[in-house]
C-alpha cells in the first residue's frame, strides 16, 4: 500500500500530465490543420488584359500580371500558390487597326417582340383591368461583330474600335390586352316552308383577332328555332333522303379472308331501320399485283348510305338512283422514298489556323433509290452540312495575304498634255507634269525570316484573299525640265597678260573679259554659256607699275621750269598692289619736268584722262582710238609765254588694237558615270548576287577651242589657264535588274466532268515590279503561259429507260362482286410501268444522276378505262391534216364510234362525245412592238494603250461622241402570244444614234512674247499675255480669271545692267568770249561740246538711240567758261573731293583744293585754294544696298503646263536715293550679298478624273419577261486634280434586256367537289394546270401554249387534289372562309405602334339540326401579316330615347359596326323581371384596350324596376350621372372606395319625370335643381347664398351714393376706420 501522501503526489502528476497531453494534442491538430489551409489561403488574382500588341490582324499578343494573394489581402511568393491553377499570362489577340474599319461591321438584327418588363422583386405585375393606355415592356435585338468579306462573326472589341456596341434593350409598350372584335350578325336565314320544327340561323365574322391576352372571338353562329313550328300529323313528317358517301379508305392489298364470302347476308349496319341488303359476293383467289419497279396496285372503298333530313339513316332503298356511286376502286400502294445510306463525312473546309473563331463545315449526301408513290412518304434531305472545328494544335497556320505594288513606271506628261489640247501631239522631249502607274497585287505574306533568305517575289494570287483597300495605281509625278542659266553682260578688256604669270612664257599673251552667273541653269540638259572670252595680244605683263603724279614744284623762283614728283606702285593684272620686285625694271622715274607759268605767261589746263576706247577691237577698216585735251586757262601778256596752238591742245593714241575674233572654250555635256576601277575598288557596296551595285565612278567630257564667227580651232591657241575641267567625280547608278514575280498558280482545272468536247485552258502570269536599269539583266520575254487542261473526263449523259406500259389492272374480281355485285371487268383502272435510269452506254446508274439531268421522272403509273359493255368506244384519232401557208389555216382530225356504240343514241352526243377536232395551224407571222425606255447613250468600247499604263481619262473619246441607245422589243406571234425576239429581230433591239456633247474646255491662246523690260538700268517688270478663244461650256474645264479685255497676264521681275549703254563725250570747244570786239578776248563765255549714246556690247562703239541711256545721267552739252584776262589771278581746277565714309555721318566733311597757277599784277589775293562741307546723307554723300525683288510665281518651262517649276527674285544696287546703280558700287564695298536667287516650286497639275474600262455587261436581271435589266460598272482610278474635269456621276450603265416569253405552269381553279354517284358527303376536288406563256407577269394577258415548253411539272399530286365535303340535309357543317378584313395596325392614342398591320378571316358552323350540333366542328380564325393598315378607334353610338329605350352599339371610325347587337337599353320597365343591361363581350373589345367610351360602368349595372313604379339608383361607393331628360345615364365608381361592380337599384321615386320632348331639345345642357330623389342639391344653396349677399352689397353701395357729405372732421383717435366687413350691426 502507497502512502496517502504519495498517493497525491501521484494524483497531482498523472492530472498535470493528462492536461499537456491535452495541450500538445491540440496543438498537433492545430498544426495540421493549418497545413491542411496552407492551399486554401493562399489564391490567384490577375491584372487586366493589356493592349493588343504586334502585327495587324491575328497574330497580335497581349499580356497580364498575376500575383499570389493571401485570402486577407496581402501579396506573398508565387511558391505559395497552386502553380497547377495559375491563370496563363499571355494570350493572342487580334490587334486592330484602322484599315480594319472596312473590313468588320456590327449587324444589329430587327427589335424582338416586346415583353412584359418585370416589375421590382416582390412586386405583381399589373391586373390588365388597371391597365390605361398601354404597359411598359422591354424588346432585345442581337448585336454581333461581323467580318465583311465572309460574314462570319468574330469578337465584339474589334468592332468596338471604330463604333460604340450598339444598344440591346430598350423600352417599349405594350398595348392593353384588346379582345376579339367581330362584326354584327347577319340577318336570320328564311325558315323552310312545311310542318315540323326547323331551324334559322346567323353568322358574323371575326374583325380583329385576340391581341396581348385579350378575350378569345365569342361564337360567330347563332341558331334558333323558327316561330310558331307547324305540328306534322303522326306519320306525315316531310323528310328529305339523300344517298351519302364516306371517304375513301386507305389503299390496302386483298386479305385471305375476304376469300369464299359468296352467299352471305351482309347488313346494312349505316341504316336505323333493320331492313337487310343482300350483297352476292363471288369466291376468288387472293391475289395483288406488283409490278417492276416496285409498284403495287391495292384497291381501297368507302361506305354509302342513305341519311334523312332530320339527320337520322334511312333504307338504301329510298335513296337508289340509276347509277349507284362506286364503292371500291384500283389504287396505287403507297411506298416511301428509298435512299443510300449516308456517304462518309467530307473532310473539314477549315484546314489552317487562323485568328478567326469561326469554324469549318463539312458535309455528306446520299442518294435517290427509289421515289416516293402512292403519297408515300417525299424523299429527305439528300445533302448534310454540320459546322466542324478541328484541333488548333494540329493545324498549319493559314497564310495571311497583303497587297504588293511594283515601282512606279515612268512619268508620262503626254497623258495630261492631251487632256489639255485633244489635238497635241508629240514634237519633241516634254517636261512637267504627267501620270505614272504600276501594278497592284495581292501575294502571300512571309514571315521576316522567310522573306529575308527568298531571292524569288512572292507569286500574286487572287485580289479577293486581300483584306483592306488596295494601294493606288496612279499618281501624278513630274518630268524635270531644264532651264539655261542667266548671265550678266561682258565686262571691258583686261590688259595683255600672260596666260600664266606664275610661270610667263614666250612675247604673247591674251587680253580677257568676262562674264558672271545671275541664275544657275536647272535640269538636267540645263547649261550655261562660256564666262571668258579671251584675244590674243603682244608684250604681255603681269606687273605694272601705275605712277601718280605730285604738283609742280619751281625749280628757282616762283615760276618758270620745275618738276613733278611721280608715285609708283606696282600692280597685278587685278589691280592688286604687290611687291615692287615683280614690275618690270626698271622702275618709271621718280621726278619728271614741268612748267609754272610767270605772271604774264599764258596759263593752259592739266591734260584730261583718256577718253574711253572707240572701238572694243580693231578690224581692217578703223583702229580703236583715245584722245585727251586740255583748254586755255588765261591769256598770255606782253612778254609772256605764248598760248598752244590748237592742234597742240589735243592728244590723240591708238587703244584696243587687238583682233575682233575672240577665243573661248567650249564644252560637250557630261557623260555617263562609268565605273573608275582604282576608284570602286575602295568604295563599293555588294548585293545579294555578288555583284558590284553601287559607288564611286567618273564623268568625262570634251572641251574645244572656238574662234567667234570660225568654228573650232587648236586647243592650244586659248589660254590653258581658262580651261575648262574634264573629269569630276559622280555616283555610279546602282545596276537594276529586272525582278518578276513568281508565276502564279495555274488557273484551276474544273474537277467535274465537262459536257461536250470542251477545250478548257489554264493559265498562270506573272508581273514585272521593277524593270532593269544601267545595264542590270533584262526582264524575261514571257509573263503569261497558257497551256490545255489535260484529264477532263466528259460528263457521263443519262436518261431514263422506259417499259411499256403493264395492262389496265382493274379492283380484284372477288373484291368488285363483293362491293357491287358485278363480275363485268370494266372501269377505270391503273397501269404501271418500270422506269430505270441508264447511262449513254446503257449500263444502269443511280436514280439520282437521272434526276439532276432530266430533272424529274416520268410517272410510274397512270389511269387507264377498260369500257364496259354500255360505254361509248371510238376509234384512234386521226392524224391533223396538213396546214397551208395561210396564217388563218386549220387543221382537223377525226375519229369514229366503234361497235354497238354507234346505235346508242347517247353516243351520239357530239357535246360529249366530239368525234372531230379542230385547231389553228402554226403561223409564222410575227409582229415586234417597242417595249420600255430607251437605255443611255452607249459609247462604243476604246482600247487599252499598253504604253501608257493601260489608263483611260475621263473624255478622251470615250466619254462623248457618237453612241448608240437601245430599246427593247417585245415579240409575238398573230395570236398575240410573246415569242422569243429572234423571230423579228436578230439582236432583240431597237437601236438608233446618240451623241453625247462632248465637254470643251476653255481655250486660251499661247503666251505672246516676252515684252522688255521696264527699267533700262536695274530692276524692272517684263510682261506677257495670253488672250481668251473660246469659252467652255458642256463641262469643260474653266477659265482663269480674266481682265476686262479677256487677257491674262504674268509679270516677272526683270534686270537690266546699268552699264550697257553710257553717254560719250567729246571735248569742250575752246571757250567763246560772249564779247568778241573786247580786247584782248578775255573774260566770260561757253563752250559746248558732242555727246553721244553708245552699247558697250557693241564692239565698234556704234551710236544708238539716246532714249536708251539714262537721261538723267545725261552730261551737259554746253557750260559757262572763262578765259582770264592777263593780269588776273590764274587758279587751277578744282580737285575731287575726298571721300565720306560709308555712314555718311553729319559730322564729318569732305575737302577739295586747288592750288595757284600764275598770280595777279595788282597782287591781289588770289581765291580760296580749299573748301570744306559736311557730308549730307543723299546731296554729297550716298549709301548702297543690295536690292532683292519678292519671289516671282512658279515659272515653268515653255515645254511644261504643271509640276516642278522654279521662283527667282532678282538683285540689283540702289542707291540711298533710290537711283538704281550698277552692282560694281555694291560688290566695292563687300556688301553680304543673298545666296539663293532661286528655289524650287510646284505648280499643281490639273488632271481630269481617271476611270477604269467598262466591265462586261451582267446578267439579265430577269430570266424572260419585261423589265429585264443587264448593267456593267467602272470605277475611279484617280479621282480629279485641280479643277480637271470631274469624275462623271455614272459609274454605273443599265441597258434594257431583250423581252424572253416567259413560260409558267398555272393552275386552274377548283372543281366542284365530286362525290362520284352520291348527294352529299365526302368527296374529292381537283384542279389542273397548264403551261401559258407571257410577258412577265401572270395577268388575264396569259395564254395557253404546250406544256412542253414548259418543262418539267413541278406540282405534286397534293396540289393537284384534295378531299372536300358536301353537307347532307341536316348536318352541321363549316362556312366558307369570310373575306379579309382591313389591314389594322396596333395604336395608342392614335400613333401607331408598328410599320406591318393584319387582317383576319374567319369560318364558323351551321346547325341544321339540334340533334347533330354536339358533332359540329371548332370554329376557325386566320390572320396574316399586311402591308399599308390604318388606325382605328372605337365609340358608343346611341339613338334616340323613345318611351324611354333606346338603341346602344359599338362603332369603328371607318363606320363599321362591331357589337353584336344593336341592344335596346329599358329603364323603367314595369310588370317585367330584373334585368341586366348587357353588352356583347364584343362590344368591349377596342382597339386600345379601352372600352367605347361612355360605357364603362354601364356594363356591369344592374336596374331592378318595381311594379309600382321607382327610379333607377346605384349603389354604395356610386355616384349618378343623370340625362336632362332626368334619368339615370350611368354610374360612376367614386374614388376611394371599393372595388365593386356599379350596380344599379331602384329608388323609391318621388318625382317621377314626364317624358317631355322639351327635354330632348335641351339635352345634354339643362339644369337639374334637384337631385333623382326629390332633395335639393347643395349648388342650389350656394347660388342662393350668393344671390343675397349680392343684393346686400348693392344696397349699401346705393346708400353710400346718394347720402349728403357731412362737414369734414378730424377723426377721434379711438374711432376705428369704416371697413366692409360686416359684423351685424344694422346701426354701422
Amino acid at each position: 500500500m502507497f502512502p496517502r501522501s504519495d498517493l497525491a503526489v501521484t494524483h497531482w502528476v498523472l492530472r498535470s500530465m493528462r492536461k499537456l497531453f491535452l495541450v500538445f494534442s491540440l496543438l498537433l491538430s492545430q498544426a495540421a490543420h493549418l497545413e491542411g489551409r496552407k492551399d486554401s489561403q493562399f489564391i490567384w488574382k490577375t491584372g487586366p488584359w493589356g493592349r493588343c500588341a504586334g502585327d495587324c490582324g491575328p497574330g497580335g499578343a497581349q499580356s497580364r500580371a498575376v500575383w499570389c494573394f493571401h485570402i486577407e489581402g496581402w501579396t506573398s511568393p508565387m511558391s505559395n500558390c497552386d502553380e497547377s491553377t495559375r491563370p496563363p499570362r499571355e494570350r493572342s489577340c487580334f490587334r486592330v487597326c484602322d484599315w480594319h474599319s472596312d473590313l468588320f461591321q456590327w449587324e444589329v438584327s430587327d427589335w424582338h417582340r416586346c415583353l412584359l418588363a418585370p416589375g421590382a422583386q416582390g412586386e405583381p405585375r399589373p391586373r390588365a383591368s388597371e391597365c390605361v393606355t398601354a404597359q411598359h415592356g422591354l424588346q432585345h435585338r442581337t448585336v454581333r461583330c461581323l467580318q465583311k468579306i465572309n460574314r462570319t462573326m468574330v469578337a465584339n472589341e474589334i468592332c468596338e474600335h471604330f463604333a460604340p456596341l450598339p444598344p440591346t434593350e430598350q423600352a417599349c409598350l405594350i398595348p392593353c390586352p384588346r379582345d376579339c372584335v367581330v362584326s354584327e350578325f347577319s340577318p336570320w336565314s328564311t325558315c323552310r316552308e312545311g310542318c315540323g320544327k326547323r331551324l334559322q340561323h346567323r353568322t358574323r365574322v371575326a374583325i380583329a383577332p385576340p391581341l396581348y391576352g385579350g378575350l378569345q372571338c365569342p361564337n360567330l353562329t347563332e341558331s334558333r328555332a323558327c316561330e310558331a313550328p307547324v305540328s306534322c300529323p303522326l306519320g306525315k313528317e316531310e323528310y328529305s333522303f339523300s344517298l351519302k358517301v364516306g371517304p375513301w379508305s386507305k389503299c390496302r392489298l386483298p386479305h385471305l379472308k375476304e376469300v369464299n364470302l359468296s352467299g352471305r347476308n351482309v347488313q346494312d349496319f349505316s341504316s336505323d331501320s333493320n331492313e337487310q341488303v343482300t350483297l352476292t359476293h363471288q369466291s376468288y383467289k387472293a391475289h395483288h399485283h406488283s409490278q417492276p419497279g416496285g409498284v403495287e396496285i391495292g384497291f381501297q372503298t368507302r361506305q354509302v348510305w342513305c341519311t334523312r333530313s332530320d339527320g337520322r339513316n334511312a333504307l338504301l332503298s329510298l335513296c337508289m338512283q340509276d347509277s349507284f356511286p362506286l364503292t371500291v376502286q384500283p389504287c396505287v400502294m403507297p411506298k416511301d422514298c428509298e435512299t443510300s445510306e449516308w456517304s462518309p463525312w467530307s473532310p473539314c473546309s477549315k484546314t489552317c489556323r487562323s485568328g478567326s473563331l469561326s469554324p469549318g463545315v463539312r458535309s455528306r449526301s446520299r442518294n435517290v433509290k427509289h421515289i416516293a408513290i402512292g403519297g408515300g412518304q417525299e424523299c429527305p434531305e439528300l445533302l448534310e452540312k454540320e459546322t466542324c472545328i478541328a484541333e488548333a494544335e494540329l493545324l498549319q497556320p493559314c497564310p495571311r495575304y497583303s497587297w504588293r505594288t511594283s515601282e512606279w513606271k515612268e512619268c508620262q506628261v503626254s497623258l495630261l498634255l492631251e487632256q489639255q489640247d485633244p489635238l497635241w501631239h508629240d514634237t519633241g522631249p516634254v517636261c512637267g507634269g504627267g501620270i505614272q502607274t504600276r501594278e497592284v497585287y495581292c501575294a502571300q505574306s512571309l514571315p521576316a525570316a522567310a522573306s529575308s533568305r527568298a531571292k524569288e517575289v512572292s507569286r500574286p494570287v487572287e485580289s479577293t484573299l486581300c483584306l483592306g483597300p488596295a494601294p493606288s495605281a496612279s499618281q501624278l509625278c513630274n518630268v524635270p525640265c531644264s532651264m539655261a542659266c542667266i548671265v550678266s553682260s561682258w565686262s571691258s578688256w583686261g590688259p595683255c597678260v600672260h596666260d600664266n604669270c606664275h610661270d610667263p612664257q614666250g612675247k604673247k599673251g591674251f587680253r580677257m573679259r568676262q562674264r558672271h552667273v545671275l541664275m544657275e541653269s536647272t535640269g538636267p540638259t540645263g547649261h550655261c554659256p562660256h564666262l571668258v572670252e579671251s584675244v590674243p595680244c603682244e608684250d604681255p605683263m603681269c606687273y605694272r607699275w601705275l605712277a601718280s603724279e605730285g604738283i609742280c614744284i619751281p625749280d628757282h623762283g616762283k615760276c618758270g621750269l620745275g618738276h613733278r614728283i611721280l608715285k609708283a606702285v606696282c600692280q597685278n593684272e587685278r589691280g592688286e598692289e604687290v611687291s615692287g620686285s615683280l614690275c618690270p625694271v626698271p622702275p618709271p622715274p621718280e621726278r619728271m619736268a614741268c612748267d609754272i607759268p610767270c605772271r604774264m605767261d599764258c596759263v593752259v589746263s592739266e591734260w584730261t584722262v583718256w577718253s574711253s576706247c572707240s572701238q572694243s577691237c580693231s578690224n581692217k577698216n578703223a583702229d580703236g582710238k583715245q584722245s585727251r585735251s586740255r583748254s586755255l586757262l588765261a591769256l598770255a601778256g606782253e612778254g609772256g609765254k605764248p598760248c598752244p596752238s590748237s592742234q597742240e591742245l589735243q592728244e590723240y593714241r591708238l587703244c584696243n588694237d587687238h583682233s575682233c575674233t575672240q577665243l573661248y572654250w567650249e564644252t560637250s555635256a557630261w557623260g555617263p558615270c562609268s565605273e573608275n576601277t582604282l576608284v570602286t575598288a575602295f568604295n563599293v557596296t555588294i548585293g545579294w548576287n555578288g555583284e558590284a551595285t553601287c559607288g564611286v565612278g567618273i564623268q568625262t567630257r570634251r572641251v574645244f577651242c572656238i574662234k567667234s564667227h570660225v568654228g573650232q580651232v587648236m586647243t592650244k591657241r586659248c589660254p590653258e589657264s581658262t580651261r575648262p575641267e574634264t573629269v569630276r567625280p559622280c555616283f555610279l547608278p546602282c545596276k537594276k535588274d529586272c525582278l518578276v514575280t513568281a508565276f502564279s498558280e495555274w488557273t484551276p482545272c474544273p474537277h467535274l466532268c465537262q459536257p461536250g468536247n470542251t477545250t478548257i485552258k489554264q493559265s498562270r502570269y506573272r508581273i514585272i515590279i521593277q524593270e532593269a536599269a544601267n545595264g542590270g539583266q533584262e526582264c524575261p520575254d514571257t509573263l503569261f503561259e497558257e497551256r490545255d487542261c489535260e484529264d477532263i473526263s466528259l460528263c457521263p449523259t443519262y436518261r431514263w429507260k422506259l417499259q411499256k406500259w403493264s395492262p389496265c389492272i382493274l379492283v380484284p374480281e372477288s373484291v368488285r362482286q363483293g362491293r357491287t355485285g358485278t363480275s363485268e371487268a370494266c372501269g377505270k383502272g391503273l397501269q404501271t410501268r418500270a422506269v430505270s435510269c441508264i447511262s449513254d452506254d446503257n449500263q444502269s446508274a443511280e436514280m439520282t444522276e437521272c434526276l439532276k439531268q432530266m430533272n424529274g421522272m416520268p410517272p410510274l403509273v397512270q389511269e387507264c378505262t377498260i369500257p364496259c359493255r354500255e360505254d361509248c368506244t371510238f376509234t384512234p384519232w386521226s392524224k391533223f391534216t396538213p396546214c397551208s401557208k395561210n396564217c388563218e389555216a386549220t387543221q382537223i382530225r377525226r375519229r369514229q364510234l366503234t361497235g354497238k356504240s354507234r346505235k346508242r343514241e347517247k353516243c351520239q352526243d357530239a357535246a360529249l362525245y366530239p368525234l372531230v377536232e379542230m385547231e389553228p395551224c402554226p403561223c409564222d407571222a410575227f409582229m415586234s412592238h417597242p417595249y420600255g425606255n430607251w437605255s443611255a447613250c452607249i459609247l462604243p468600247e476604246s482600247n487599252r494603250d499598253p504604253q501608257r499604263g493601260g489608263l483611260w481619262v475621263q473624255g478622251a473619246g470615250k466619254e462623248c461622241g457618237k453612241g448608240v441607245r437601245f430599246r427593247a422589243i417585245a415579240c409575238s406571234d398573230k395570236n398575240g402570244r410573246p415569242v422569243d425576239p429572234s423571230f423579228c429581230n436578230s439582236s432583240g433591239y431597237v437601236q438608233e444614234e446618240c451623241v453625247i456633247p462632248c465637254p470643251f474646255d476653255c481655250k486660251l491662246s499661247d503666251w505672246s512674247s516676252w515684252g522688255s523690260c521696264s527699267s533700262s538700268c536695274g530692276i524692272g517688270v517684263r510682261i506677257r499675255s495670253k488672250w481668251l478663244k473660246e469659252k467652255p461650256y458642256s463641262g469643260g474645264r474653266p477659265c482663269p480669271k480674266l481682265d476686262l479685255k479677256n487677257q491674262v497676264h504674268e509679270a516677272v521681275p526683270c534686270y537690266s545692267e546699268c552699264n550697257q549703254y553710257s553717254w560719250v563725250v567729246e571735248h569742250w570747244s575752246p571757250c567763246q568770249i560772249n564779247n568778241e570786239l573786247r580786247s584782248p578776248r578775255c573774260g566770260r563765255g561757253t563752250q559746248s561740246r558732242r555727246i553721244r549714246c553708245v552699247s558697250t556690247a557693241d564692239s565698234e562703239g556704234g551710236t544708238v538711240d539716246r532714249n536708251l541711256c539714262n537721261q538723267d545721267d545725261a552730261p551737259p552739252e554746253t557750260q559757262a567758261c572763262s578765259l582770264l584776262c592777263p593780269s588776273e589771278c590764274v587758279m587751277s581746277e578744282w580737285g575731287t573731293w575726298s571721300k565720306c565714309p560709308q555712314s555718311c555721318d553729319p559730322h564729318a566733311t569732305q575737302r577739295r583744293s586747288r592750288h595757284l597757277l600764275r598770280p595777279s599784277l595788282n597782287s591781289r589775293t588770289c581765291g580760296e585754294d580749299s573748301q570744306v562741307r559736311p557730308c549730307l546723307l543723299n546731296e554729297n554723300c550716298f549709301q548702297f544696298q543690295y536690292n532683292l525683288t519678292e519671289w516671282s510665281t512658279c515659272q515653268l518651262s515653255e515645254n511644261a503646263s504643271c509640276g516642278q517649276g522654279v521662283r527667282t527674285r532678282l538683285l540689283s544696287c540702289v542707291r540711298s536715293d533710290g537711283k538704281p546703280v550698277g552692282m560694281d558700287h555694291c560688290e566695292q564695298r563687300n556688301l553680304e550679298k543673298p545666296q539663293r536667287m532661286s528655289i524650287p516650286c510646284l505648280v499643281e497639275c490639273v488632271a481630269n478624273c481617271q476611270l477604269s474600262g467598262w466591265s462586261a455587261w451582267t446578267e439579265c436581271s430577269q430570266t424572260c419577261g419585261q423589265g429585264g435589266r443587264m448593267s456593267r460598272t467602272r470605277f475611279i482610278i484617280m479621282p480629279t486634280q485641280g479643277e480637271g474635269r470631274q469624275c462623271p456621276t455614272e459609274l454605273t450603265q443599265q441597258k434594257p434586256c431583250p423581252v424572253m416569253p416567259c413560260y409558267s405552269w398555272v393552275l386552274g381553279n377548283w372543281s366542284a367537289c365530286k362525290l362520284e354517284g352520291g348527294d352529299c358527303g365526302e368527296g374529292v376536288q381537283v384542279r389542273s394546270f397548264s403551261c401559258v406563256v407571257h410577258n412577265g407577269s401572270l395577268s388575264h394577258t396569259a395564254v395557253h401554249v404546250g406544256d412542253a415548253l414548259c418543262g418539267e411539272v413541278p406540282f405534286q399530286e397534293g396540289i393537284l387534289k384534295q378531299l372536300c365535303s358536301v353537307p347532307c340535309p341536316g348536318d352541321c357543317h363549316i362556312t366558307p372562309w369570310s373575306e379579309w378584313s382591313k389591314c389594322e395596325l396596333t395604336c395608342i392614342d392614335g400613333r401607331s405602334l408598328e410599320t406591318t398591320g393584319r387582317q383576319s378571316r374567319s369560318r364558323t358552323f351551321i346547325v341544321q339540326s339540334f340533334e347533330n350540333q354536339d358533332s359540329c366542328p371548332q370554329q376557325v380564325l386566320e390572320t396574316r401579316p399586311c402591308a399599308g393598315g390604318k388606325c382605328y378607334h372605337y365609340t358608343w353610338k346611341a339613338s334616340l330615347w323613345n318611351n324611354n329605350e333606346r338603341t346602344v352599339w359599338c362603332q369603328r371610325s371607318d363606320g363599321l359596326n362591331v357589337t353584336a347587337d344593336k341592344t335596346k337599353y329599358s329603364i323603367n320597365m314595369p310588370s317585367q323581371e330584373p334585368k341586366k343591361a348587357s353588352y356583347s363581350t364584343v362590344a368591349r373589345s377596342l382597339h386600345t384596350g379601352e372600352h367605347c367610351v361612355g360605357t364603362v360602368d354601364l356594363l356591369d349595372a344592374w336596374c331592378e324596376t318595381i311594379r309600382q313604379g321607382g327610379v333607377c339608383g346605384c349603389e354604395k361607393g356610386y355616384t349618378e350621372i343623370m340625362r336632362s331628360s332626368g334619368f339615370l345615364d350611368y354610374c360612376m365608381k367614386v374614388p376611394g372606395s371599393e372595388d365593386k361592380k356599379a350596380d344599379v337599384k331602384n329608388l323609391p321615386g318621388k318625382n317621377r319625370p314626364v317624358n317631355s320632348k322639351i327635354h330632348d331639345i335641351f339635352k345634354g345642357w339643362s339644369l337639374q335643381p334637384l337631385d333623382p330623389d326629390g332633395r335639393v342639391k347643395i349648388w342650389v344653396y350656394g347660388v342662393s347664398g350668393g344671390s343675397f349677399l349680392m343684393m346686400i352689397f348693392l344696397v349699401f353701395t346705393s346708400y353710400l351714393v346718394c347720402k349728403k357729405p357731412k362737414p369734414h372732421q378730424s377723426t377721434p383717435r379711438h374711432q376705428k376706420p369704416l371697413t366692409l366687413a360686416y359684423d351685424g350691426d344694422l346701426d354701422m
